[in-house]
Formats: C-alpha cells, sequence, structure tokens
C-alpha cells in the first residue's frame, strides 16, 4: 500500500504511526493526525509527524496533499463517511488520490460504539462507520472521487480514488 503513496501523504487518525515513520523513511513527507495525544506522541517517538486534532479542523499543506490515507478502517471516523470523504477531497491536491482500507465484505453500517478497556470499563460513546467497496465506491462518487484501483493483500481489502 506505501508504494502506491505519491507526493506528500497525510494519514488520517494515524494511530502510534507506523505508517508515517515508515513513509518518513521512504523519502516522503508525511503527516498523521489523530484526536488522541498518546498516539500523536507515539508517532513522534517512531520518527514520524503528527498533529493532535480532528481531521475536521483546519490542516496544514489543504488542498495539496498528494496522498491521503483512510487505513485500519478509518473510513468509519465521525461515523459520516460522506463527510470524511468530501473532507478528504478538500485535503487532497487535484489529480491526488486516497488510500481506504475497507471491509471484506458488502457491508455499509452506521453505528454508536465504545471504546472497553478491557478492565470492564467502557468510554463514551462515540458514531463510526464500516463500509465495503461498493459502499465506498457509491460515497465517493458522491463526494467527488473516481474509483482508480481495487485490491487485497495479506487478507485486506483496499481502494484507491482518484480526485
Amino acid at each position: 500500500m506505501l508504494a502506491r503513496c505519491r507526493g506528500p501523504v497525510l494519514d488520517i487518525g494515524c494511530g502510534p504511526g507506523r505508517l508515517v515513520a515508515a513513509l518518513a523513511r521512504l523519502g516522503h513527507t508525511a503527516l498523521g493526525v489523530d484526536v488522541t495525544p498518546e498516539a500523536v506522541a507515539r508517532t513522534v517517538r517512531t520518527g514520524g509527524s503528527a498533529l493532535c486534532r480532528s481531521v475536521f479542523d483546519p490542516l496544514p499543506r489543504e488542498g495539496r496533499w498528494g496522498t491521503v490515507l483512510l487505513i485500519d478502517g478509518n473510513i468509519g471516523i465521525g461515523g459520516d463517511p460522506g463527510a470524511l470523504l468530501r473532507r478528504a477531497a478538500g485535503l487532497a491536491a487535484p489529480g491526488g488520490s486516497l488510500l481506504v482500507e475497507v471491509a471484506a465484505v458488502d457491508v455499509d453500517e452506521r453505528v454508536e460504539v465504545h471504546v472497553d478497556d478491557g478492565h470492564g470499563g467502557r468510554g463514551a460513546p462515540f458514531a463510526w462507520a464500516r463500509l465495503g467497496a461498493r459502499a465506498l465506491r457509491a460515497e465517493a462518487a458522491e463526494a467527488g472521487w473516481t474509483r482508480a484501483l481495487t485490491w487485497q493483500c495479506a487478507g485486506r481489502t483496499f481502494v484507491q480514488l482518484r480526485r
């Protein structure tokens, strides 16, 4: 998936930053964005750059990212994939791409979830979504993206969209 990245890369929902750090090692300008302070700190510790904020907040290089990533199910952020895809279109450069990991099955679900700490504690509820390739294509078309390629690797399914 990283070999498909072109130009500067924005990783939305970067988590601990494994992709951001790997992209930096490959010579890409890469930035992660995550709402969790510990995730951002881990990204920086692994050699990546990251900001602690929502993707819907102002971000550097808006409209100039060569590649935008929504990996590890992050198409679900905010529970409204259409809004997230429109936001990603505003972040990507003209001709830029969006790489999205989708569910391996044909699904389109919007749910409320909680984070469980493994000891019986639950975090506050938040909206999340899960999409398969077909549902992503429908949402993406409405947001101004065109499908360029779908592929599978190590049991995971990815879609590359073009702006």
